[in-house]
């Protein structure tokens, strides 16, 4: 997935529109668009907006990594258990899916 099309599906899972992202992060509501159809680039500040406001890594940004960090902040223990066997789940499924094919 390329950049563009990365940042577009975050704004998109966490419900936000182009202008309030430009307003978090300080240009106008054509820069973000500019960035999601690649037609430029974010400079390194703010690629570090974008990660602080995504809860993602600039790696994963640049497409370095894959993994996705999930933000537990705020929740108890037992919630905390509760997402990490809700990903467990996703990923024994999706384990046996690559196997039997």
């Amino acid at each position: 997935m390329d950049s563009g099309t990365k940042l577009k599906m975050l704004r998109k899972q966490a419900g936000m529109t182009q202008q309030q992202v430009a307003d978090r992060i300080g240009v106008t509501k054509s820069v973000i668009s500019f960035y999601e159809l690649k037609e430029r680039c974010p400079s390194p500040d703010v690629l570090v907006k974008y990660a602080k406001i995504f809860h993602v890594t600039t790696d994963y940004l640049l497409g370095i990594e894959r993994e996705q960090v999930v933000d537990v902040s705020g929740l108890g223990e037992d919630e905390i258990a509760a997402v990490k066997a809700v990903i467990n789940a996703f990923k024994k499924i999706k384990k046996t899916e690559e196997i039997s094919k």
